[in-house]
């Protein structure tokens, strides 16, 4: 699970320059003027192939009133949710009152923290961070977040503290199992599927968008299998998204998607097939998760509006004709006990080792029946291919010219291998290699001694005699 790493700290210290700088974007707006954030803004991040969530809130003081009071809330907010507070003072300011209140209630709630001390350019970084050594926090960092100074260090040693937090929390948890969750549009019924799974009222279901705001891993046993079931909140159009609750709850059910083994999405059959529906399976294949389709509130409809929504699967489904469909009242119970099968076929696909003999052979074949197109008189050769990891299953692929392969070949080679191997329920990642030629020879590198003789033999060349 990615870590979510909140930035506090007094109005003006650099939260938003950092926080753009984090997310390498500019969506958290900048400007020399106090109390500009007002709405906390999240934001992905990645370093050294670690990804993060990053919260850019509002100043803090302690003192607020009126809509800074609203401010301060969210900010609040985002600490109590975080799993890592990166606490930014700053240097040009020195200690004040308002940090070491922030810094108090930091410790109160045994938030991991970071102290960051910003704006030292210009400055001796030693120097700078004298005066804070008083606030008695162990990691200290100085930092210049416009300029970059000392930020790649800091998000270094801050990430590898997270991943193994992580990993521990993990292990207290003992997650075992299969990891399944359920994920779809608020009121699609996912609450209710996990209560029909669970054989029991686990969860709370109402009949009002919104009502599951965390995500819940319920581990459980079936037919001596172990699985781990999680609830996620419903995720709507960021446009829509307004309560401050809600900005959170999106972000803990992107992390469960990513958690999970396999991702069953759950549409709504009497809403029909939506934008929002699209946007999150094409956030599934993207993540490379194993996926189940379940069009929930099948019961009650009639023949013709069943027929209309069929025809919308098989018309705007095309991109996810890997996935299983199921048609399921989660309310009542109808479809739901079919739905194991197919998780159990998609995790083992997703987890399937593949030998490189097997997906050579594959390979061959593919060439046979449909060869690669020919790319400046000559044409693109496939020699062999390995596994290049699981769950999605990541098929390595070396030739010539490889990289001017079009995409239609692409994925005529990604629906082959997936058919040939009998890969279900799970997305297929190609990835391209071209060999070098080794007939090719590149430019000869010299010593220095080489070239110290090359020039003496130059300059002492006679000019020859006609």
């Amino acid at each position: 699970m990615r870590p979510v790493i909140a930035l506090v700290g007094r109005p003006n210290v650099g939260k938003s320059t950092l926080f753009n700088r984090l997310t390498r974007t500019r969506d958290a707006i900048v400007a020399n003027i106090p109390g500009l954030t007002r709405d906390r803004q999240y934001g992905e991040g990645s370093s050294e192939g670690k990804s993060f969530i990053a919260i850019d809130t509002g100043g803090i003081t302690g003192y607020e009133d009126g809509i800074d009071a609203e401010m301060a809330s969210q900010s609040l907010q985002a600490i109590d949710e975080a799993t890592i507070c990166l606490f930014l003072v700053d240097a040009r300011d020195g200690l004040t009152p308002d940090d070491s209140r922030i810094l108090d209630y930091l410790r109160k709630h045994s938030k991991r923290s970071y102290l960051l001390v910003n704006k030292i350019d210009g400055s001796d970084p030693n120097e700078a961070m004298a005066e804070f050594f008083a606030l008695g926090m162990k990691d200290v960092f100085p930092i210049t977040a416009t300029q970059g100074r000392g930020v790649t260090r800091m998000l270094t040693a801050v990430l590898d503290d997270a991943e193994t937090d992580i990993q521990t929390t993990e292990e207290e948890l003992e997650i075992e199992g299969i990891k399944i969750a359920i994920a779809g549009r608020p009121n699609v019924g996912k609450s209710t599927l996990v209560n029909r799974m669970l054989g029991e009222d686990r969860v709370v279901v109402y009949d009002r968008p919104g009502t599951t705001r965390d995500s819940v891993y319920i581990p459980f046993e079936r037919r001596g299998k172990k699985y781990t079931l999680i609830d996620t909140a419903g995720i709507k159009r960021r446009g829509k998204t307004k309560e401050t609750v809600e900005k959170f709850s999106v972000v803990k059910s992107l992390q469960a998607i990513q958690d999970a083994n396999v991702v069953v999405l759950i549409v709504d059959a009497r809403d029909g097939i939506v934008e929002q529906d699209l946007h999150l399976l094409g956030y599934v294949i993207e993540t490379g998760r194993a996926l189940v389709i379940a069009i929930n509130k099948w019961d009650g409809m009639t023949e013709s509006e069943k027929e209309h929504v069929k025809s919308e699967i098989r018309r705007r489904f095309t991109f996810v004709d890997f996935a299983r469909i199921h048609f399921i009242s989660a309310l009542h119970g109808s479809g739901v006990g079919d739905l194991y099968k197919s998780l159990l076929t998609a995790f083992d696909s997703a987890s399937k080792k593949l030998t490189t003999n097997r997906l050579t052979q594959v390979l061959q074949d593919a060439v046979v029946d449909h060869a690669p197109p020919i790319v400046n008189g000559r044409r693109i050769k496939l020699r062999y291919a390995h596994a290049g990891g699981h769950n999605p299953p990541t098929i390595v692929i070396h030739g010539k010219q490889t990289d001017k392969l079009p995409g239609h070949y692409s994925r005529y080679l990604e629906k082959t291998f997936r058919n040939g191997l009998k890969l279900e329920g799970t997305p297929v990642r190609i990835e391209l290699r071209s060999d070098a030629n080794p007939f090719v020879k590149g430019e000869q590198q010299l010593s220095q001694k080489q070239v110290a003789r090359k020039r003496k033999i130059k300059k002492n060349r006679k000019p020859l005699k006609r």
